[in-house]
């Protein structure tokens, strides 16, 4: 049987099917792991995650014009069940440009020059953008300026005032 074109060690989520089972056909890559933790409380299931490949610019020589090292990621966010209400409307800032108006986040990944690193760059890049979203944000605490600090503030101006009153015209002569 041929080898796998990618290794199976740089895809985390992957090993090569048809692997000792005596079957027939070319080895395609099977998911062993359903889901992909991002908290311990939000779990993304790999069928949520859509990967194309298309070709990518950049370094690569005369390689990158027949090989789609380049990868798109698409997370439809509104429709996950993994991700709570809450965390969708605070992952919406953090998408920016990158979430469609259907609540699609869509990342592109070509820094590298293989499929398998831009495949765990993008996917590195979608958990580092929930886990932001997960963080709830600090209650703002109400607080009062201290009766010191508001007549600091007014002797202050008091001065400033009387600083200006004495920039006027010169009278005289």
């Amino acid at each position: 049987m041929p080898s796998p074109s990618v290794p199976s060690a740089t895809f985390p989520l992957l090993h090569w099917g048809g692997e000792g089972q005596g079957e027939v056909g070319p080895r395609v890559p099977v998911l062993s792991s359903p889901m992909l933790s991002v908290t311990h409380t939000i779990h993304l299931e790999d069928s949520e995650l859509v990967f194309t490949f298309l070709r990518a610019p950049g370094p690569g020589g005369q390689n990158v014009n027949k090989t789609e090292s380049a990868v798109q990621l698409r997370f439809d966010a509104r429709a996950s069940p993994s991700l709570p209400p809450e965390v969708y409307a605070r992952l919406r800032p953090f998408a920016g440009r990158r979430m469609t108006t259907d609540g699609v986040i869509v990342i592109t990944a070509n820094r590298f020059r293989s499929q398998p690193r831009n495949r765990d760059d993008a996917l590195a890049r979608l958990v580092e953008m929930i886990r932001k979203a997960a963080i709830p944000p600090k209650r703002r605490r109400a607080t009062k300026p201290s009766r010191a600090s508001k007549r600091r503030r007014l002797e202050g101006k008091r001065k400033r005032s009387e600083l200006k009153k004495t920039r006027g015209r010169v009278s005289g002569e």
